[in-house]
C-alpha cells in the first residue's frame, strides 16, 4: 500500500468533502487523517490516503479532474511502529502581533523540537483593546528534552504570552 498526502485549495462550496472523500473511496483509496479548513471563502486541506499500488495512478488522475480544486498528491512514508517521540499539547494565548507565529517557531526549533500540529486564530477582544492570538499546537520533543524548559522559553517571548499544556 502507499501512502499519498493531497493538499487541495479552491473556492468552498456545500458538498465538496463529499465529492472529495467519493472520488478517493471510488478509486479504491482510503481516507486516513485529515486537516480541512475555511479560509477567507476558499477550502483549504490536507489529507493522508491509502491506496494500493495498481490504482496509484487511477486515484491521482481522478483527483486532478475534481472541479474547482487545485490538488497536489505527494509519496508519504509507510512508517513502521516506532517509539513514539515525546509530545507536548500546548495551548498558547497572548496578544496578536505581527510576528508571533515566527516568534514561536524559533523558539521550539532551538529546543530542538519540532511543530507538528498548529491551529491558530485571531480574535477581537473589546476589553482588551487589542485583537487576542490563540493557538493549539503539538510539539515533539527530542530525547531527554524538560518540557518545562520549552514551556519556559515561550512564556519567556513577551510577558503577556500564556502557554498551557493539555494533558492528553
Amino acid at each position: 500500500m502507499k501512502q499519498l498526502i493531497l493538499t487541495l485549495i479552491g473556492k468552498d462550496r456545500p458538498g465538496l468533502v463529499e465529492e472529495i472523500s467519493s472520488t478517493i473511496l471510488s478509486h479504491h483509496g482510503n481516507w486516513l487523517t485529515s486537516n480541512l479548513s475555511h479560509l477567507a471563502g476558499q477550502f483549504a486541506g490536507i489529507v493522508q490516503v491509502e491506496v494500493a499500488e495498481e490504482h496509484l495512478q487511477e486515484i491521482q488522475d481522478a483527483l486532478h479532474k475534481l472541479p474547482g480544486l487545485d490538488v497536489r498528491v505527494e509519496s508519504g512514508e509507510n512508517l513502521q511502529a516506532q517509539e513514539e517521540p515525546d509530545t507536548l499539547n500546548l495551548i498558547i494565548t497572548g496578544n496578536d502581533r505581527p510576528g508571533i507565529v515566527q516568534e514561536l517557531a524559533t523558539v521550539i526549533r532551538h529546543k530542538g523540537a519540532n511543530i507538528t500540529h498548529l491551529t491558530s486564530k485571531q480574535r477581537s477582544a473589546p476589553n482588551w483593546g487589542l485583537p487576542i492570538f490563540s493557538a493549539f499546537a503539538t510539539v515533539t520533543l527530542p530525547a531527554g528534552t524538560v518540557k518545562e524548559n520549552v514551556i519556559d522559553a515561550l512564556e519567556s517571548i513577551t510577558s503577556d504570552l500564556i502557554v498551557d499544556i493539555e494533558e492528553s
